[in-house]
């Protein structure tokens, strides 16, 4: 028999009435989460972009994290997405797999994590689902934005003398987690809550999206790590790509951890988690990269380019470097 709810143990209606519903309050078509289902209309001239990513505990955060940082974190992995679209964010469903006996006071401060974020990136909640499982706390989240017609960015487009591009720096988000996992003690506070901060709360790249839409050629969103992603533009356009691990961007954090250690490098190539951007364009538009940094706030660093052939070649000091993966595989 199902135990009714009290202060200590809402039940399902609850939880949404009290702690989500107050997230769907400035959507437009959420209708504060009394109905199944949510209307959305996209500004005319538009269309759709839907993306979809979960996270697992014990895979893709630890069980200690804090629940704020893993619902902004939710969020953030999903608006990256967007973001390698050229997408404007409008709304989002969330599904969430509660492990039975998930403190009620927990879910509380998820909830604040996302109301945070919603402030910050002018998007609201327009439903989901909530649950109880025996299993692990499992998260499922769903974006929606809109971009205008048939201009969304795709992986498919990159051509041969294309510039491969990137954003930010590379390798702090494996760092992260390499940190919170004591592998990093030789660094100093200030570094180690740097990397540890890149970990928790990615900073999806949504202005450099949408200001690339008629530029790029190509364009994915750095998840899986730089080398598997770069794969990813190369297979989806049937082209090679080659880039100078000298000129990937390094945040003085990490470049102290090379310095340490060179080995640390591979998890800086491979490791994921970063959710930059990485872009191909024309040669042709190298001069625009510049004011395109500064219109966007964003630094970009130019590292390779698109050549005939498949595959991804990694070259350090002129010569390719043999890595033991290109990236995270769930399978």
């Amino acid at each position: 028999m199902t135990q009714p709810p009290t202060q200590d143990n809402p039940g399902e209606f609850d939880i949404i009435r009290d702690i989500f519903a107050p997230l769907s309050e400035s959507q437009a078509g959420a209708y504060n989460l009394t109905d199944d289902a949510a209307t959305l209309s996209p500004p005319s001239g538009t269309e759709l972009v839907m993306t979809k990513d979960a996270m697992v505990s014990g895979v893709h955060f630890l069980a200690s994290d804090e629940a704020g940082h893993i619902a902004r974190k939710l969020l953030r992995v999903n608006l990256s997405d967007l973001a390698a679209m050229g997408a404007t964010p409008m709304g989002y469903l969330l599904a969430a797999f509660w492990s039975h006996g998930t403190d009620p006071d927990w879910i509380r401060s998820f909830a604040e994590g996302l109301k945070q974020d919603q402030r910050e990136f002018s998007i609201g909640l327009l439903g989901g689902d909530t649950v109880s499982t025996p299993g692990p706390l499992s998260l499922s989240l769903t974006a929606i934005g809109h971009v205008p017609n048939q201009k969304a960015l795709r992986r498919n487009g990159a051509q041969q003398g294309d510039l491969l591009v990137v954003s930010g720096s590379i390798g702090d988000g494996a760092l992260g987690l390499k940190a919170l996992r004591g592998e990093l003690e030789f660094l100093n506070p200030d570094d180690l809550s740097f990397l540890v901060d890149r970990y928790h709360l990615p900073q999806p790249r949504l202005a450099l999206g949408t200001a690339i839409r008629d530029l790029a050629s190509s364009c994915i969103d750095i998840s899986d790590g730089l080398v598997a992603d770069i794969a990813h533009i190369c297979d989806a356009s049937s082209m090679a790509a080659v880039f100078d691990v000298e000129k990937v961007p390094l945040s003085a954090a990490a470049a102290k951890v090379v310095a340490k250690d060179a080995e640390f490098l591979t998890a800086i190539l491979t490791g994921g988690d970063d959710y930059e951007l990485a872009f191909t364009i024309p040669a042709a538009f190298e001069s625009r990269l510049s004011d395109l940094s500064k219109q966007t706030q964003t630094e970009l660093a130019y590292i390779g380019k698109i050549e005939a052939g498949s595959g991804v070649r990694v070259l350090k000091n002129g010569t390719a470097m043999a890595l033991p993966t290109a990236g995270w595989r769930h399978f």
